[in-house]
């Protein structure tokens, strides 16, 4: 069997005509399939139109405002004590139990005991997830890190998701209003939507990491950014500490320069041709490379390739590029992660800025730099772009 064709999209332009087209089928998770099988980012068609448009109902602007001003703040405040009381932390690993516990929130993962263990223990189970959904940029033994992935599904089953499912049972069987979450919407809708046991397993899992893992690494990676734009440009150490809105642009400006994939990848099931005359022909595969749409000089001026969080856009492009895609298969919870974006004339006061933004805030707040004497890393177990480790002093 002769290799697809694979075409390369590098235009702002091209990219999101791609994202429109009905014909292009999701491609980027193919080899993660032990978590990613069935997920709702890899439906298509109907059996996505269905799924997506009972799982919108969680991330309306009531839903965010609820866990932006009621439910996030004390998860970052719990969270990060012990690490201001050290005066120090690791930003990764941070990031990923801060996200993690809002993640499991909005999954339906229940945490009964509330513990630092049952924390540690479901971050475990967040990190080999991750590993799974990746599992085409992993640099060992992939198949064996599959079965891996799929051993922690099993364990991961039994020690939270039933009982997760069986208290949404008890719930519903005395009349008791159902917390709202992903759980709860696939289990209302295990019939209509034929879902196995298994589908409802990979999707809690999936809105688990998903939810987790690209906002932890947004976090570590704006954090950067801002200690390297107030190194260079003192005059914004103070919009850096108090500012929310100047906090959320930066971390737009680091979604689009580093989004969490720096590539989409599409099966094209008929033939397509874009608007500026490049065909997609039916069976190749269409690779959309983010690392050059979303610093398309066209679209964001000359200095495209660089940090500026005070860029001025022209109407309709989003300040973070297409990292968060668009079309059907637009990131559902990148509203709820990175906010609204702040227009001319809105409220500061009002405006959401997202758990990202937020969560950077706090560390800024507490002066978080980076430490002279423990220098930040690179992930060197994946082909992605990942910190590592990245060390902080604080206060």
């Amino acid at each position: 069997m002769s290799d697809p064709i694979v075409i390369t999209i590098t235009s702002y332009a091209d990219a999101r005509d791609a994202y429109r087209s009905k014909v292009l089928r999701q491609a980027l998770y193919d080899a993660g399939e032990v978590i990613m099988g069935d997920v709702l980012v890899n439906l298509h068609g109907e059996e996505h139109r269905n799924r997506r448009r009972l799982e919108n109902r969680l991330f309306r602007r009531d839903t965010m405002e609820r866990y932006e001003r009621e439910e996030f703040p004390g998860v970052i405040d719990a969270t990060l004590a012990p690490h201001i009381a050290a005066g120090r932390s690791e930003t990764v690993e941070l990031g990923h139990e801060m996200m993690m516990n809002l993640a499991a929130m909005t999954a339906g993962v229940d945490r009964p005991l509330g513990t630092q263990e049952e924390t540690f223990d479901l971050y475990d189970y967040l990190m080999r997830f991750i590993e799974g959904a990746t599992l085409a940029h992993y640099t060992g033994d992939r198949q064996a890190k599959a079965a891996e992935v799929a051993s922690k599904l099993e364990q991961f089953d039994a020690e939270f998701l039933m009982p997760s499912i069986e208290r949404r049972q008890r719930l519903a069987a005395s009349g008791s209003p159902m917390p709202p979450d992903i759980l709860t919407v696939l289990l209302e809708n295990e019939e209509n939507l034929a879902l196995p046991h298994e589908v409802i397993r990979r999707e809690v899992a999936f809105y688990l990491l998903a939810g987790a893992h690209t906002s932890a690494t947004a976090f570590t990676r704006t954090l950067h950014r801002i200690f390297e734009w107030t190194r260079e440009h003192p005059e914004d150490r103070d919009a850096a500490q108090a500012d929310p809105v100047f906090v959320q642009r930066c971390m737009h400006e680091t979604i689009r320069l580093e989004p969490s994939s720096p590539v989409a990848m599409r099966w094209a099931l008929e033939t397509v041709e874009l608007r500026s005359g490049i065909t997609i022909p039916q069976g190749a595969k269409a690779v959309t490379d983010l690392m050059s749409v979303n610093r398309d000089e066209s679209v964001f001026g000359h200095d495209a390739g660089e940090f500026n969080p005070h860029r001025t856009l022209p109407d309709g492009v989003s300040p973070w590029g297409l990292s968060f895609g668009s079309g059907m298969h637009a990131c559902i919870g990148s509203d709820l992660a990175g906010g609204l974006v702040f227009e001319p004339g809105d409220d500061p006061g009002s405006h959401l800025v997202g758990l990202v933004p937020q969560a950077v805030m706090s560390m800024m707040s507490a002066s978080a730099r980076p430490d002279p004497d423990d220098p930040a890393e690179m992930d060197s177990n994946t082909a992605r772009p990942y910190w590592g480790r990245y060390p902080v002093l604080l206060g």
